[in-house]
Formats: C-alpha cells, sequence, structure tokens
C-alpha cells in the first residue's frame, strides 16, 4: 500500500526547470551536450520559450544541424527560433528539416531572403521544397513529406531490405515500405514487421498490400480528412494525376492539421478572425477582433433602429422592458445551440441535401419543444411574480403570456437561423465557421426583438388594451 502511495505521487518531471539550470551551468560544451542530449526534442523545444536569446544560442552550437533541426520541428511556432540562427547555419537546419517544415517558415519570410535561402541548399532540397511550393495551403501536397521508403517491385526479400537499410539513414519514417512500379506508379505497402519476419525464400509480392489507403495531392485536407480518419496507418501516400508516388501525409502531421483547424474554427465561433496566443502584440490581437466588432456594431445599430420602431410600445407599457433580456438571452442560447450542433454535422463532407434539410426539421422542432416548455414556465412563474408585485391579474398573466408566446417564436425561429445561416454559407463556399457565435447572436436578438415587442403591440395593447 505505501508503495502504491509514493508512485500516485510521484509527480512529471519538470523539464523546463531542469533544463534552464543545464544551460545556465558552467559546464564544459562536451559535458553540456552529453547531459542535453538525454532530453528529449519536444522537451528542449518546449523550453526554449523560457530562455532568453543568449541563453538558447548556447544551445544552438552545441547540437549539430540534425539535431537543431529536430528540436526545432517540435517548437510551436519554430520561426522566431530559426531567425535568431546565422545564414549559414540556418541553411544546414533547414536542409535536414522534412520538406513540409522548410516550406512553412520559408514561407513567412520576404521574397529575397526566402530565395536567399533555397539558392544556398543542395539541389535535392530544392527539389522537394519546389515540389511542396505548387500546393495551397488546404490541399493535401502542402503538409506532405517525402521521409518515407520506397521500393520497386519485383524484388525479393533479401534485395528489400538492403533497399530499407540503405534509405534508413536518411528517412527514419520506416513503419511502412512502399511499392512502385516501374513507372513510379504506387503499387502497394508492406508493414516493416512483415518484411522483418519473412524467410528469404518467402515471395515479397505476397506480402504487398494493394488495397493501402491512399489520397491525391491536391485533394483539399477537408474532404481527404474524413477517409483518412477510417484508417489507423502511421502515415498514407500521396500521389499526383498519374497515380505517381510524390509522398506521405503523417498521422502527425494530420493531427497537427486538424488541431489548427478546430482552432481555427473555435477563434471563428468567439468572434475572431483569426486564433490568438499569449506572445502577440495588441496591435495585432486588435486587429484579428476589430473587424468582427465592426460588422457586430453595424449589426447592433440595426437592432437598436428596430427597438426604436417600437418606442410608442414602450412608452405605453413600460413593464415589458423588464423582461426584453430574458426573451433575448434564450433567443441567443439557442441560436448558438443549434450553429455548433450544425457546424460539427457540415464538417463531414459527405452530408446529403436530404440530411442537411432533416437536421433543420429536427432543431426546429427541438427550439419548438424547449419555446413550448420555457414558455409555459414563464406564463406561470411571471405571472406569479407580477402578482406578487400588486399588479392586476389581468396585467400581470397578459405580460407573462406574451414573454411566454415570445419564448416560443424566438427560440423556434433562433433554431432555425442558426442551422440554415451556415448551412447557406457552406453552400455558397464560404466557411461555415464564420457564421459565428457573436453573429448568430446578433441575427437572434433582431428576430428577438421583433417577436416580443411585435406580440406586445398585438396581443397586449391592441387586442387586450393594456396600456
Amino acid at each position: 500500500m505505501e508503495n502504491k502511495i509514493e508512485i500516485l505521487q510521484l509527480r512529471h518531471p519538470d523539464y523546463d526547470r531542469e533544463l534552464t539550470e543545464l544551460v545556465r551551468s558552467n559546464l564544459s560544451p562536451k559535458a553540456f551536450r552529453e547531459k542535453l542530449l538525454d532530453y528529449h526534442e519536444n522537451d528542449i523545444a518546449a523550453a526554449l520559450e523560457t530562455l532568453t536569446p543568449a541563453e538558447r544560442q548556447r544551445i544552438y552550437h552545441a547540437l549539430d544541424a540534425a539535431e537543431l533541426s529536430a528540436v526545432l520541428e517540435y517548437a510551436e511556432p519554430m520561426t522566431p527560433y530559426l531567425n535568431e540562427l546565422s545564414l549559414r547555419r540556418r541553411v544546414d537546419v533547414l536542409s535536414r528539416m522534412d520538406a513540409d517544415a522548410a516550406v512553412d517558415y520559408l514561407k513567412t519570410l520576404e521574397s529575397a531572403e526566402k530565395t536567399t535561402l533555397v539558392e544556398l541548399m543542395d539541389e535535392p532540397k530544392r527539389r522537394e521544397i519546389a515540389r511542396l511550393w505548387v500546393y495551397g495551403e488546404d490541399e493535401i501536397g502542402s503538409i506532405m513529406t517525402t521521409n518515407c521508403i520506397v521500393i520497386p517491385e519485383g524484388l525479393s526479400v533479401k534485395a528489400a531490405m538492403s533497399r530499407l537499410v540503405a534509405q534508413a539513414a536518411e528517412h527514419d519514417n520506416i513503419s511502412t515500405i512502399y511499392v512502385v512500379g516501374s513507372d513510379g506508379a504506387f503499387y502497394g505497402a508492406i508493414d516493416l514487421k512483415d518484411l522483418i519476419i519473412a524467410r528469404e525464400s518467402d515471395s515479397l509480392a505476397e506480402r504487398i498490400a494493394t488495397s493501402f489507403p491512399y489520397v491525391y495531392a491536391h485533394e483539399r485536407i477537408a474532404d481527404a480528412l474524413p477517409r483518412i480518419q477510417d484508417y489507423s496507418e502511421d502515415s498514407i501516400p500521396v500521389l499526383d494525376e498519374e497515380n505517381r508516388l510524390l509522398g506521405v501525409v503523417t498521422a502527425q502531421s494530420l493531427i497537427q492539421t486538424l488541431d489548427d483547424a478546430l482552432s481555427e474554427d473555435y477563434a471563428r465561433l468567439a468572434g475572431l478572425s483569426a486564433e490568438e496566443d499569449l506572445n502577440e502584440t495588441l496591435a495585432q490581437s486588435v486587429r484579428k477582433r476589430l473587424p468582427w466588432l465592426l460588422v457586430l456594431l453595424a449589426l447592433g445599430m440595426i437592432v437598436s433602429s428596430v427597438v426604436g420602431l417600437f418606442e410608442g410600445v414602450v412608452a405605453q407599457l413600460t413593464l415589458i422592458v423588464c423582461f426584453q433580456s430574458l426573451v433575448l438571452d434564450m433567443a441567443g442560447n439557442v441560436g448558438t445551440q443549434s450553429l455548433a450542433v450544425t457546424i460539427r454535422v457540415l464538417m463531414d463532407s459527405e452530408t446529403t441535401g436530404a440530411q442537411k434539410r432533416k437536421l433543420v426539421r429536427k432543431e426546429a422542432r427541438i427550439g419548438l419543444t424547449n419555446g413550448a416548455i420555457l414558455g409555459a414556465a414563464s406564463f406561470v412563474l411571471i405571472g406569479a411574480y407580477l402578482l406578487l408585485r400588486a399588479e392586476a391579474p389581468l396585467m400581470a398573466f397578459g405580460v407573462s403570456g406574451c414573454i411566454g408566446i415570445a419564448l416560443v417564436a424566438a427560440m423556434l425561429l433562433s433554431s432555425v437561423s442558426g442551422t440554415v445561416i451556415p448551412i447557406f454559407f457552406k453552400k455558397i463556399g464560404v466557411d461555415p465557421a464564420v457564421a459565428s457565435g457573436p453573429l448568430i447572436t446578433t441575427v437572434n436578438d433582431l428576430v428577438a426583438v421583433v417577436s416580443y415587442y411585435g406580440l406586445t403591440w398585438l396581443l397586449l395593447i391592441e387586442w387586450l388594451r393594456l396600456t
């Protein structure tokens, strides 16, 4: 029992603190390097943020180009750290990075600096970078890597193993070996384990999986992800239009891409034009938030002008102003819920028109049902509350009845708008996440204001004559 308690009390090592102390120690360069290499590249990359530029230079000098490239590929972002290196050192580090990571960095540079760096690289690396450069950020080719083992078909087991050993020095993604035909067309894949346990006399062709999943370089990432996630492969081959193998997209790249997409959608749902981080300047954060705020300001002015149209209603029956926020808040909440459900459904590129219409009907029924329940509760509770305030029974339950009906109408319409708006954006080719929470809330405020004050004028003033 004591041993179990001791295990539970163990804490995760504080690698940031350990590495900071190591960097600030007086160890000789050789001893410092030996201790530094005991840490995983990801831990070293995470510690870079806690160090000063001068302290980071000690790490840069201790590691060779291959080791430093492995560390910086874990850094998020890696751009500021690469910019701290000399030109020659940067070229060496970028030359040893996966081409997709190098391209991501190069795209952040001015044209002249980018050209200089690429020209200083060796010819094979330049070709890799040029191959990836032609793809858009939303295409599979932009996240693929050439870090994979490729062998021609028709080899013996022994010859295949020799090819694997020869390429493993430059490529560490060796869990799957890809097989191509004489024209470079993708033929299939072999699991490393199957190759290792194969006897020399065995037929290699029998161990090739020819039904292996693949994607095309110009496919949109969003379209390919639903298919790729059905498989548990470490990497998926990427082909050109002639079915020639160009490279692979790894599970790590897919996870990072999906994480970036979700982060971006989350930012948009919050009414931001892009994701923010803690290191941004005031001006950068303002630039990201201000555009949406200006749009929402304009929409808010429209809502306010609509409220102004009902100025006569408010003047005759001031009591209704007390419950305006209740109707507006519930409409906004319901709309945001429908928006979240709709965007999740629209993430599936295979969603049909019939399924979208079914979703609209379902959300409308949910909004109507919830509105009816909450409307009935509001009718009873608000009516009783107004009676306790010594309001006349007709006035008390007239107002609460109007609020109840307004809730039904506003929640029904808000559910529909929270579903239809993102579907419409998707239809016209706009990211449905642009239909962000603040935008839906503002639209629903407009719906709720018209429902609430319109019903007040019709039911309480025109019909019941309560003034």
